[in-house]
């Protein structure tokens, strides 16, 4: 039996009190559109909740026709706070929030053990925020869900895509991919950014996306390549940055989320 990772950012990132974080998450929510239909795989920022919460919530309220469906979430972030190649799963049996603990799909972490780029790193994960975050929104909106964590360190679109491939699954599995997008520009320059890294999202255009436009450039770079090789697309649904929502506007961070639906009826 295996450990459960606790929470590293709560009280911080977002809050630690159940209480409060449950009202935050409705209020984020119901304040987000549920315009589009529910999505196979997304794409999510990982601030505080204060700073990307409300860009988040645009995905996520997507979710609730679905809830009863989606068993499964597999969830890919970027590495903050150690550099490794690959792709790191933990050796933990579940992932804990304030609002409970997730289980780990351990059969499916197995599996990929298998390929040559993935292999356990609990130290990836111990401190790891850009997963964490996610999984208030995800234990909100879906109840009770297995999940499969992945930080990517220094990892090709090719390796990630492969990752992605084995794990895609049916209706039962969602997809999230973490990833911010620019960081530190003047409000202007990172609108500008900011547009051109979506342009290129919706282009499936990995191949002109770097660090400086999204940190988590490799887990995006995966997903846009296996939608390329599946004929799949990508739109973007909500676009803003740290000036829109509670910062100032002369070093801001940029928060986008994308959504890919394998019937391409997105509108």
């Amino acid at each position: 039996m295996g450990f459960a990772r606790e929470p590293a950012v709560a009280g911080s990132f977002y809050p630690a009190d159940p209480q409060e974080l449950n009202g935050l998450l409705d209020t984020l929510l119901a304040a987000a559109s549920t315009r589009q239909p529910p999505p196979k795989a997304l794409i999510a920022p990982h601030a505080g909740y204060i700073y990307s919460g409300p860009v988040a919530a645009s995905a996520y309220a997507t979710l609730a026709p679905v809830a009863d469906q989606i068993t499964r979430v597999i969830l890919l972030g970027p590495a903050h706070r150690k550099a490794f190649r690959g792709l790191a799963v933990p050796t933990a049996s579940s992932f804990v929030t304030p609002l409970g603990s997730v289980p780990l799909d351990r059969d499916a972490i197995t599996r990929i053990t298998e390929l040559p780029q993935v292999h356990v790193d609990d130290a990836a994960h111990a401190l790891e925020h850009s997963l964490e975050v996610q999984l208030p929104f995800l234990q909100h909106q879906l109840g009770e869900f297995s999940l499969v964590p992945l930080v990517v360190g220094e990892a090709s679109s090719t390796e990630v895509a492969a990752v992605i491939e084995r794990l895609w699954g049916g209706d039962e599995t969602l997809l999230v991919i973490s990833s911010d997008l620019s960081h530190y520009l003047d409000y202007g320059s990172a609108q500008a950014r900011d547009a051109a890294t979506s342009r290129a999202i919706e282009s499936l255009a990995f191949e002109d996306i770097g660090y400086e436009d999204a940190c988590g450039r490799n887990p995006v770079s995966g997903l846009l390549r296996y939608a390329r090789e599946h004929g799949l697309s990508i739109k973007t649904v909500d676009l803003r940055n740290s000036g829109d929502t509670a910062g100032p506007r002369d070093r801001v961070v940029g928060y986008g989320t994308y959504l890919l639906n394998e019937s391409h009826d997105i509108q």
